[in-house]
């Protein structure tokens, strides 16, 4: 089982994707940042000064011992009160897109070198190790 295992993980399949989802996953915070500090910022700025995270609208009363802002939704949301973060959820749709645009790039530059090393042919190094096959094939 252990030795299915080990085969199993040695897979390139399997390795390619382990390396995927973390290199995704670092990618994704690099988005967040571009995001939250570079894109929303100079959104909020040509719409004069709004910070679109902290919109929300109240559904709920806030609690009595709430000490806090009524006008922050990070502390009013950790406090329970029912909130629609429509601003929060607009920066994750702004950050989808770009994370989603940013692979459709990286997709069409792979498609596109694919398709040029194909066009391409073989490279030398494989046409000398054909001729070298079909030689030794050719001996009795």
């Amino acid at each position: 089982m252990i030795s299915d295992f080990r085969a199993f993980i040695a897979k390139g399949n399997v390795l390619g994707l382990a390396v995927g989802v973390i290199i995704g996953a670092a990618f994704g915070s690099i988005v967040t940042s571009l995001t939250d500090d570079i894109i929303m910022p100079v959104v909020g700025a040509v719409t004069g000064g709004i910070d679109f995270s902290s919109h929300f609208i109240r559904l709920g009363e806030i609690p009595a011992s709430y000490a806090g802002s009524p006008t922050d939704y990070a502390a009013l949301k950790k406090a329970g009160v029912p909130l629609i973060g429509w601003g929060q959820f607009l920066t994750t749709v702004v950050s989808f897109l770009i994370l989603a645009f940013i692979v459709f790039l990286i997709v069409r530059a792979a498609a596109r070198v694919i398709k040029e090393a194909e066009a391409a042919g073989p490279s030398e190094e494989v046409l000398l190790l054909r001729e070298i096959r079909d030689s030794l094939q050719a001996r009795p």
